[in-house]
Parts: C-alpha cells; structure tokens; sequence
C-alpha cells in the first residue's frame, strides 16, 4: 500500500476505535441504570406485597372477607 492509503486507513481505523470506545461507554452507563431501576422494582414489588397482606388482615378484622 502507499503511505497515503495507509495513513488513511490508520486514520479510519482510529475513528472506528474511538466510536466503539464511545458505544461501550454508553452501554455501561445504560447498564448501571437499568440496574438501578431494576432495584427500584424490586423495592416497591415488595412493599406492595406487605401492603396486600396488611390489607387482607384488615379485611379479615373487619369481617369484610371469608376466613
């Protein structure tokens, strides 16, 4: 190859590196949020489960429901 191409190809290989660099950083990013928000819907799954229990035992007392 010529030393034009070459440098040319070099400089097309930089940029696609410095791209995918970009992309795995984002993707990073997005998977540290998507974990969070994941603990997020598990924290309020679970307080909506102790909410429905705390429900039905007063349902239960007040004789709203069949035991």
């Amino acid at each position: 190859m010529a030393p034009s191409t070459e440098n040319l190809v070099l400089e097309m290989l930089r940029a696609i590196r410095a791209t995918q660099e970009k992309h795995s950083d984002d993707l990073l990013e997005i998977k540290e949020r998507l974990g969070f928000l994941e603990q997020q819907y598990a924290s309020i799954s679970t307080r909506l489960d102790r909410l429905d229990l705390r429900v039905l035992r007063i349902e239960k007392r007040l004789d709203l429901v069949e035991v």
